[in-house]
């Protein structure tokens, strides 16, 4: 069992049910990595882990989405020495509010506390391009995917696990009738 693993377990992050993720799908597992972030010592050593998958890189800031990778992105930065700022949505698209910037060329890191389908850290990695920086990569506590997700850049994870999920139409846990829990932060 590697050390994240133990910190998940540790943190009650890992969760069983059946769960409806960000993405719409179903599944009987669930990364609650909040539970993670409240310890401010299981944060700082995961962040110094994925940091360590990047050493050598100059990183200017590290970018994460609101709410979730918050916390998250702000340790990764600290481990990196970089700066941290957050997109959030608006009207249904991540941007940039509160005045943060990301100056052309600066070399980005993307933070996320979990990813399935990669939806969000696509429309964070946009804000980057969009902006004319440079994306060194991307550091996530958990890769459920384990390690299948395919981001064109390079992807540090402090851990991966392949986590089945369901179409709603195709879910066994619907079919038999379990109730679904809705733990996310998008709503």
């Amino acid at each position: 069992m590697s050390r994240a693993e133990e910190i998940l377990i540790q943190a009650d992050a890992l969760l069983n049910g059946h769960f409806l993720y960000t993405s719409g799908r179903h599944g009987a597992q669930y990364m609650q990595c909040a539970k993670v972030l409240q310890y401010p010592q299981h944060t700082e050593e995961l962040a110094k882990k994925i940091a360590e998958g990047f050493a050598g890189e100059k990183v200017d800031i590290v970018l994460a989405p609101a709410i979730g990778g918050i916390v998250w992105g702000y340790e990764l930065a600290r481990a990196l020495g970089a700066k941290s700022i957050f997109a959030e949505r608006e009207n249904g698209t991540m941007t940039l509010r509160r005045g943060f910037d990301i100056p052309q060329n600066a070399r980005v890191v993307v933070a996320e506390d979990v990813y399935t389908t990669g939806g969000t850290i696509r429309e964070i990695i946009e804000i980057v391009k969009a902006n004319g920086a440079t994306l060194v990569g991307v550091g996530v506590i958990v890769d459920r995917t384990g390690g299948k997700m395919d981001l064109s850049t390079k992807a540090v994870a402090a851990y991966s696990t392949e986590i089945t999920s369901y179409p709603p139409e195709e879910c066994p846990l619907c079919k038999q009738g379990i109730p679904i829990t809705k733990p996310g932060s998008r709503t």
